[in-house]
C-alpha cells in the first residue's frame, strides 16, 4: 500500500487537520509507515498529543524518553526556520504540509506574520529538498478555498504558497509537489461552527457576520479524504478539490440553535472576508477536470502540466453561492457529522 515502510513528516502536525491526519495515516489505511514525525512548534500540544498515542492520564518528562524509537515520534520546531525544517526534512519520504496561520482577523492585523509562516515556510521546505539534494518522493500543500482570488491576507499567503510548492516541481523534478485545496472545516480551531457552540454555551448571542454569507462546509475526515485522494492519484503540480455543498451561515446559526432561546445577531463583516468562497475560479476552470468525487486543477506552468485524455470542464467558477444546501439538509449534515449534544431539537 502507498505508505508501506514510508517516512511521513507532518508540519503543524498538532492542529486540527493534522492530529486527524495522524490518526487515520496511524490506522493502516494507506499501509503501515515506518514513522510518522510530527513537527510543530508548540511543545505544550505536542505533549498532549504524545499523552493520547501513549494511553497516559498523567506523566513526567520520561514520556520523551524512546520518542524517535516508536512509529509516531515528536519533532520541535518552526517551519519559518530553515535549519529545523532541513534537519526534519533529511528523514522524510512522504511530506504534508498543514502548518499555517489561518485565522483571518489574526492574518489582517499580523501580515507579514503570516508571510513568514505561509510563504516562507514553504519557500524553506523547496529550497531544504533542492539544496541538500533530499530524496522526498512527494509534498502535499494544504490549501484553502480563500487562496482562490482572495481579499484577504491569509488567502493571498496561501495562493502564493500553492504556486511556490507547484513551481518547485522545476526546480526540484525528482519530488512530486501538489495541493488539495478545501472550505471550512466543522471542527477545525476557529472556524465558525465551534464559534457559534461556545457562543450558545454561554448563552448568546450568536454573532452572525452578514445573513447572506455562504461557506463551503466539510468535515475533517473528508478534508482527511481529500488529501489522501491527492497523495494516491494527483500528478504533479496539480491541486486536489473535494466536491463539497456550501450553506448559508444563517443556516448553520439556525441549525445550531435550534429551539433554544438564543439571540442571533448582525455584527457586519469581518476585515478581508468574502460574501462567498470561491474554489474554483472561471479562469482555473479551463484546466480542470473531473475525477469522481474530486475536481484536479492542472498546473498554471505549461512544463508541469501533464497531457490528459480527460476533458476540461470549462464551467463558470465554483461558489459557495451556488452549491447551497437547503435549511433542514443543513441541519441533517451537522446533526451526522457532530456530536449529537450539540444539536438542538
Amino acid at each position: 500500500m502507498y505508505l508501506d515502510n514510508k517516512r511521513v513528516l507532518i508540519t503543524g502536525g498538532t492542529g486540527s487537520l493534522g492530529k486527524v491526519l495522524v490518526r487515520r495515516i496511524l490506522s493502516g489505511q494507506l499501509g503501515s509507515p515506518k514513522s510518522v514525525v510530527v513537527f510543530s512548534r508548540d511543545e505544550a500540544k505536542q505533549h498532549d498529543l504524545r499523552m493520547d498515542y501513549l494511553n497516559h492520564r498523567a506523566a513526567t518528562d520520561e514520556v520523551m524518553y524512546h520518542n524517535f524509537e516508536r512509529t509516531l515520534q515528536f519533532k520541535i520546531g518552526d517551519v519559518r526556520d530553515f535549519h529545523s525544517v532541513a534537519q526534519a526534512l533529511t528523514s522524510a519520504d512522504i511530506v504534508f504540509n498543514a502548518a499555517a496561520l489561518k485565522q483571518v482577523p489574526a492574518c489582517e492585523y499580523f501580515p507579514f506574520e503570516a508571510v513568514k509562516t505561509n510563504i516562507e515556510g514553504a519557500e524553506n521546505i523547496v529550497r531544504a529538498i533542492n539544496e541538500l539534494k533530499l530524496p522526498v518522493e512527494s509534498v502535499v500543500a494544504i490549501s484553502t478555498d480563500k487562496a482562490c482570488k482572495p481579499t484577504n491576507v491569509m488567502g493571498m499567503t496561501k495562493a502564493i504558497q500553492e504556486r511556490i510548492f507547484l513551481a518547485a516541481n522545476i526546480s526540484c523534478p525528482q519530488t512530486r509537489f501538489i495541493a488539495v485545496r478545501y472550505g471550512n472545516v466543522l471542527a477545525s480551531r476557529g472556524s465558525v461552527v465551534p464559534l457559534f457552540i461556545d457562543q450558545i454555551a454561554a448563552g448568546g448571542p450568536i454573532t452572525l457576520t452578514d445573513k447572506s454569507m455562504t461557506r463551503f462546509l466539510l468535515t475533517l475526515d473528508q478534508a482527511v479524504d481529500t488529501v489522501f485522494e491527492a497523495l494516491q492519484f494527483a500528478a504533479a503540480g496539480e491541486t486536489y478539490i473535494p466536491r463539497i455543498k456550501a450553506a448559508l451561515i444563517q443556516d448553520v446559526a439556525i441549525a445550531l440553535v435550534g429551539s433554544q432561546k438564543v439571540k442571533v445577531v448582525e455584527s457586519g463583516i469581518r476585515p478581508g472576508e468574502k460574501m462567498h468562497e470561491i474554489m474554483i475560479s472561471e479562469e482555473e476552470s479551463l484546466r480542470t477536470i473531473s475525477r469522481g468525487e474530486y475536481f484536479a486543477i492542472k498546473s498554471i506552468l505549461p512544463e508541469v502540466a501533464t497531457t490528459s485524455s480527460e476533458p476540461f470542464i470549462e464551467f463558470a467558477e465554483v461558489s459557495s453561492a451556488n452549491y447551497l444546501m437547503s435549511t433542514d439538509e443543513v441541519k441533517k449534515f451537522l446533526e451526522k457529522h457532530l456530536s449529537g449534544d450539540l444539536i438542538s431539537n
